[in-house]
């Protein structure tokens, strides 16, 4: 009995000592939150830009699978546009006409030894999803402002970045501001079928003119509300990396014939079979890299339950990965993602294909490879009969990943709390593409960040139905440029 006794109180002091050391864990983490000063609201007439950016929503600046069904006349109207709403900015930068479309706009600093800053968006959209035009609150190409929205296709991806940009700028030089460091413009039109043509060809002109970049800005994160369990407070993602990109077909192959008569395995059984196999074993994953980085920035604004356990990762990391596997979002930051998107095969019900065949699309964790992807596919697919093709014209690894602290990421964080006073701010990892990293060999330090606050809710419009902007999260996203290039170049 008594030695029942001792291990209950060695049980117990253990319980005790367990506990208080996950308390003064939680009660010691510290805020990794910039400290700002207050800064004078700029001002602005957000009614006049607000018009400007309705306007430039209407150019149907279609970025199609097939570039022959763009419409060169919608760009050079938006970019007629762009050079009548901003004669100060186009009277003091320099604009150059880069493959076709886009745009490279240079304001000379006055120190040349200053590396320039690169501000990117891009000017061109998704389609609208055929047989959805009926579903649109307003059409997606009127740049309705109702409702305290502006509405249409560019309102959040990505014309609010271009049009925001030029708003700075334009407020700047009317300001009789002069910057002593280069700040570059990049807007790109060929963003949403990889960029290619613009950035990559935008990035391939600076690098042959000996450009080095301090920093990067592109599209990415955003301002979101309710973003995170506990934190009252938006949150800040600062893209520091993006996911690589592979889309792999499999064909199963097999005997074709009646289907009165099938084999064991058809077809279509083993291609069924593989897609299985490869959902059920994906990537290995875990709260590590840009995952814990996120976590120790936003762990210390949360409320205390779950700031204790963000702070104590070394015991509660399991039941942390267990509950974000069961989010899509969470999981695709613990690891590389699989996903089946597009499956074919047989031509009539009661024919038994010869092949069946599915495309599955993966979205690469950095620090995984492309190699490494099609290595982990062979091994779960495990079938000489289910042929394994990677299409390598498109496949990207990993983004490179930039500083999560130190000058120019600590300048752009302080920058958002300034416009936007209470954020908080972290490193985050876009599950997207953007066009930023094709601006890699110019800059270590690239970052993805478009300034507007939206409700995480909202995020589905994007390339969704509805694609809207509120009017004040407009306001936020002009601030946020007009402080950033004071900051970053005046």
């Amino acid at each position: 009995m008594k030695a029942l006794l001792r291990i209950f109180l060695l049980l117990l002091v253990a319980v005790v000592v367990l506990a208080g050391v996950v308390v003064a864990r939680a009660v010691t983490v510290t805020s990794k939150q910039a400290a700002v000063a207050t800064v004078t609201k700029m001002d602005l007439d957000l009614d006049a830009a607000v018009q400007r950016l309705s306007k430039a929503v209407t150019f149907k600046t279609i970025s199609f699978q097939d570039p022959a069904q763009s419409d060169a006349s919608q760009f050079e109207g938006l970019h007629a546009f762009m050079e009548q709403s901003y004669p100060k900015v186009h009277a003091t930068l320099k604009r150059e006409t880069v493959s076709t479309h886009s745009l490279l706009y240079t304001w000379s600093g006055s120190d040349a030894a200053l590396k320039p800053i690169l501000l990117v968006a891009h000017q061109d959209v998704v389609p609208v999803v055929p047989g959805s035009e009926s579903k649109w609150e307003q059409d997606a190409f009127s740049g309705v402002v109702k409702d305290g929205f502006i509405w249409g296709r560019g309102t959040i991806d990505d014309k609010i970045s271009v049009f925001g940009i030029l708003e700075a700028v334009e407020k700047l030089i009317a300001e009789g501001k002069q910057p002593k460091r280069t700040v570059l413009l990049f807007f790109g039109h060929d963003e949403e079928i990889g960029g290619r043509h613009g950035a990559l060809e935008g990035a391939k002109l600076l690098a042959s003119r000996g450009v080095k970049v301090e920093f990067v800005l592109d599209e990415g994160g955003a301002i979101v509300s309710k973003a995170m369990p506990g934190v009252a407070a938006p949150v800040a993602t600062i893209g520091v990396a993006e996911k690589g990109y592979m889309t792999v077909k499999l064909t199963a192959l097999a005997d074709g014939g009646h289907s009165s008569q099938p084999p064991r395995d058809s077809a279509i059984a083993l291609l069924a079979k593989a897609i299985v196999r490869l959902n059920d074993h994906q990537m290995p994953g875990g709260i590590s890299g840009l995952t814990a980085d996120m976590l120790d920035h936003i762990g210390p604004e949360m409320s205390f339950g779950l700031k204790a356990v963000v702070a104590n990762r070394w015991l509660f990391s399991p039941l942390l990965e267990r509950q974000f596997a069961g989010s899509p979002v969470m999981n695709a930051f613990m690891r590389t993602t699989t996903a089946p998107t597009i499956i074919s095969g047989g031509s009539k019900d009661n024919v038994l294909p010869p092949e069946a065949s599915v495309s599955v699309n993966f979205r690469i964790l950095p620090g995984d490879t492309i190699g490494g992807v099609l290595d982990h596919i062979k091994e779960v697919v495990a079938d000489e009969r289910v042929k394994i093709e990677p299409n390598l014209e498109t496949a990207l690894e990993a983004s490179k990943v930039s500083p999560s602290s130190g000058t120019d990421f600590d300048l752009i964080a302080r920058s958002v709390r300034e416009v936007a006073p209470g954020v908080v701010t972290t490193p985050y990892l876009v599950l997207g593409g953007t066009d930023a990293r094709h601006f890699e060999p110019v800059s270590d330090n690239i970052y993805r960040f478009l300034p507007m606050t939206i409700e995480s809710d909202d995020l589905k419009r994007m390339h969704g139905t509805n694609e809207r902007i509120g009017v004040e999260a407009y306001g936020t996203a002009i601030r946020f440029y007009h402080r950033l290039i004071e900051n970053a170049a005046m």
